[in-house]
């Protein structure tokens, strides 16, 4: 019978049905970060249970650290408080730890693929709603609570409703300046942050096979922001080759297998999707968000929409909100609107391709007078190899902060924040009220695009900074 990649991932971790489209899965992997994975172990052993599989669970402290240059666990305070039930944890159930300045240490969903925890096939879970990034490499993963985190440590199970298929097919090659952050804001301000509540995603088409693992990433993170727990990608031999000999990718006769495994995994030509929706890449500009939600984008040649010209009254009220928080008018040209900081890093934007494609843009130039530029690289082996390739110069050259890795300016849950009322150009996956900050404005866009931003000391369109 005919199926997608999600059924093929998704019916055979399938241990039990339990009725009214609910089943009881099993999870393969199981990631954990300094906000909630201490306190999960922690109430586990109070429960009075056992972490069955300790192998199969990798913790990293990511949100609450600080990123200054020298940074350590107590920098930020609160923090490290989290850091350290997280590590007292870990090592009393046996749980693997990359702990801060040890290889594999980064944000969660970018160490998990670089490290091969995440494989194709597997299902692997977090509490943490960006964990559809994994989805990248063919993986089902998604984000679950406090509840869900405490019930997979003791069972290595979850009970979780089958969503729907929906299959997004970008075709065409990608326009000048458009990269797969552009892709998806693309998407998401076309279909709304809702069309993918209650599906799993698979992205697919000729601009998808064209991206690197690392594209394919970002395009999976922000499946969330359009409503959809899970985005996937079907494995091919872009994957097979990023995957290879990385640490915890199978080795010798075990990758054989998988790989055998794996190749059978992409959805059949004829398999059936629930929603299928296409997307020419022609039709696709370098993107910047102008409002409040991820949904409120457009082209970076357009203007400021007028509220008046919605007929639905609760995105009118929505867009006059927006408006008025972001501190812009209807009509105006998003381009050119003068801007305080930029952030490049994030589980979106903060791989080796993100930094590379930013330092391009960046070199021989110089960050406006007034802007404030940070680069925080997503993990200690993206640190290093920036640094082995010189980009953390190309950065500091042109007035950027090059910083440790970790969460940083995404969530604002290290003591790190964008002021109240500072305008931040951010390659992150959320501009919610408040969310780099009580008061701070985000404007979402590409690393390519954010460096351009910090050039012109505005909103700017990268493609007039092409070499």
């Amino acid at each position: 019978m005919a199926a997608t990649l999600f059924d093929k991932i998704w019916d055979p971790h399938v241990i039990a049905d339990l009725g009214s489209g609910w089943s009881l899965l099993h999870c393969d992997r199981v990631l954990l970060h300094d906000l909630s994975g201490g306190r999960a172990l922690r109430e586990v052993g109070e429960a009075g249970y056992a972490i069955p599989h300790p192998e199969l669970a990798f913790a990293t402290p990511d949100h609450a650290v600080a990123t200054t240059p020298g940074r350590t666990a107590e920098s930020f305070p609160k923090g490290g408080e989290l850091i350290a039930g997280l590590r007292k944890r870990a090592a009393e159930t046996g749980v693997r730890l990359f702990d801060l300045g040890q290889d594999g240490n980064g944000i969660v969903h970018v160490m998990g693929p670089e490290l091969g925890i995440v494989l194709p096939g597997t299902t692997l879970v977090c509490g943490d709603s960006h964990t559809c990034t994994n989805g990248g490499l063919g993986a089902l993963a998604f984000g679950i609570g406090a509840s869900e985190l405490r019930h997979v440590l003791a069972t290595q199970t979850l009970p979780q409703k089958k969503p729907k298929r929906m299959r997004i097919r970008f075709e065409g090659a990608a326009p000048a300046g458009v990269t797969p952050k552009d892709m998806i804001l693309h998407a998401i301000g076309r279909f709304g942050t809702g069309a993918g509540t209650g599906y799993a995603v698979e992205y697919a088409g000729s601009a998808v096979r064209a991206l690197s693992v690392e594209g394919r990433l970002t395009l999976c993170n922000l499946s969330i922001e359009m409503g959809a727990k899970m985005g996937m990608v079907a494995p091919d031999d872009v994957t097979y080759e990023w995957l290879a000999e990385r640490r915890f990718a199978p080795k010798g006769a075990a990758w054989d297998a998988a790989l055998a495994h794996w190749r059978s995994l992409p959805s059949d030509a004829d398999g059936v999707f629930d929603s299928d929706l296409l997307i020419s890449m022609a039709d696709i500009a370098p993107q910047i968000t102008w409002g409040t939600s991820p949904e409120q984008v457009l082209p970076v040649t357009g203007h400021v929409p007028d509220p008046a010209s919605t007929p639905d009254p609760i995105r009118r009220a929505a867009y006059e909100a927006a408006l008025a928080y972001m501190d812009l008018k209807p009509g105006q040209p998003i381009a050119g609107t003068k801007i305080d900081w930029v952030f490049i890093g994030s589980c979106t934007n903060s791989r080796i391709e993100d930094l590379r494609a930013a330092a391009a843009v960046l070199r021989g130039r110089k960050v406006a007078a007034h802007v404030t530029a940070w680069v925080v690289p997503g993990s200690e082996r993206v640190k290093k190899e920036a640094e082995a390739e010189g980009l953390d110069a190309a950065f500091t050259a042109a007035g950027f902060e090059w910083r440790e890795p970790g969460c940083a300016l995404c969530v604002a849950a290290n003591g790190e924040a964008v002021p109240p009322g500072a305008r931040c150009v951010s390659t992150s996956n959320r501009n919610f009220v408040g969310r780099q900050g009580p008061g701070a404005r985000t404007h979402l866009a590409s690393p390519a695009m954010a460096a351009a931003a910090a050039l012109a000391g505005a909103i700017a369109d990268v493609r007039q900074f092409a070499a």
